[in-house]
């Protein structure tokens, strides 16, 4: 009898603390998981949303821009650059969007360029002085023979600051480092169209500058270089010197963050 006194005085206790605990009766939270936190949410594909980007090239005329007309034209809603066999340039020729300047911000363009061609979308940039239609600075590069679209490339200044596929920490004296890995280079390639249409989408926000082609992230630079690097500066597209090319521009956004 001793023993069954004590199990019912066990089971009695039990039951009196099983009545006074807190949450009596609810749902208690899944192993790992702390009260009175929200539910687990994932990340969704983005839905195309373009509040805050604003149109800087109308596709009928060259308004906001300047460039040598040599080169440069509006067709079929373009803005078209094209050197012919009696055009070969010099040096490289840009149109110039007068509309501000680029500080924070993103940038959503369509682009299709020839085979021969290379262009590249300069941000951030100056003029050169005493060469016209010239531009130095960061440049998102584009080409058409798979080698150095999608890089990060200072025109006129350091050069390659972060190839395809490479995430790369710029600092003082000029020096770049390669801190991680996008990819190999030769498999982001081929989310490259050829002589088609692709999409650039820049996002540039402090010294972290990030080039997406096609929904691919190719270069993403970090510029610690405090002596070399700019927070603004001018917005332009390019002809290049070499052979015969066509390059062609559309649907050019502009988002300022």
């Amino acid at each position: 009898m001793h023993m069954m006194e004590t199990i019912l005085k066990m089971s009695l206790l039990i039951a009196s603390l099983i009545c006074v605990a807190p949450n009596a009766g609810q749902q208690q939270p899944a192993t790992g998981q702390q009260p009175n936190r929200p539910a687990q949410s994932y990340p969704v594909p983005a839905s195309g949303d373009e509040s805050g980007f604003e149109t800087i090239f109308d596709g009928k005329t060259l308004k906001g821009w300047e460039g040598d007309p040599k080169y440069w034209r509006v067709e079929d809603g373009c803005l078209v650059g094209e050197v012919t066999p009696e055009t070969i340039l010099k040096q490289n020729s840009f149109i110039i969007w007068r509309g501000g300047v680029t500080r924070d911000f993103e940038l959503k363009v369509e682009y299709r360029v020839s085979a021969q061609g290379n262009s590249g979308i300069n941000y951030r940039s100056v003029e050169f002085p005493g060469q016209p239609w010239a531009m130095k600075g960061y440049q998102a590069d584009i080409e058409g023979q798979d080698r150095w679209t999608g890089q990060n490339y200072e025109e006129r200044g350091r050069t390659f600051l972060a190839l395809r596929g490479q995430v790369t920490h710029a600092t003082e004296g000029g020096k770049r480092e390669i801190i991680a890995s996008l990819g190999d280079a030769k498999e982001l390639q081929a989310w490259v169209k050829k002589e088609d249409w692709n999409q650039y989408h820049l996002i540039i926000r402090g010294n972290v500058l990030m080039h997406i082609l096609n929904g691919h992230v190719m270069s993403v630079a970090i510029d610690d270089d405090t002596k070399e690097r700019r927070f603004d500066g001018l917005l332009g597209v390019q002809v290049h010197v070499g052979p015969p090319m066509k390059i062609e521009y559309r649907n050019f956004r502009l988002k300022k963050l």
